[in-house]
């Protein structure tokens, strides 16, 4: 799985023209599964984005999670990180899952950002959706579950 994490003041998605989530002070995710993602890159993400200390505390270094923030997630669908474009000038998505297992994992990632206390809004699966962000510092930063 890879996630794209951006820290926010505020996110949110339209879908046909209807505002279906934001949040505030917290990460807008882009989460990419592939064919080979499990429950255990589930965990490992999970893990790592609620404990990743990105917020500045009173000395305005980052040292604190988003829970230690009290911030929440917006967490996006986004098969195109799993695009390959080193031949051609199409990118070719062939390592990205197939959208039932995509989904199913996706919704996995979106549970257990719940279960460790996080109040977690998604976007649609599978829709085109219009994403906007306020992006704080700019912090992004690029994950990976085959990192570890």
């Amino acid at each position: 799985m890879k996630v794209v994490l951006q820290r926010v003041k505020e996110a949110s998605v339209t879908v046909r023209g209807e505002k279906i989530s934001e949040i505030q002070k917290g990460f807008l995710l882009l989460v990419g599964v592939t064919h080979e993602d499990t429950e255990e890159d589930v965990k490992y993400l999970v893990n790592k984005i609620v404990h990743l200390r990105v917020f500045e505390d009173e000395n305005e270094k980052m040292n604190h999670s988003i829970k230690d923030a009290d911030g929440s997630i917006l967490s996006v669908s986004q098969f195109t990180l799993y695009g390959d474009t080193k031949k051609g000038r199409r990118p070719s998505f062939i390592k990205a899952a197939k959208p039932a297992e995509a989904e199913a994992l996706y919704n996995t990632f979106n549970q257990a950002l719940r279960t460790e206390g996080v109040i977690t809004e998604t976007g649609e699966f599978g829709a085109m959706m219009d994403v906007q962000l306020v992006n704080d510092g700019p912090v992004t930063l690029i994950l990976d579950s085959k990192d570890r």
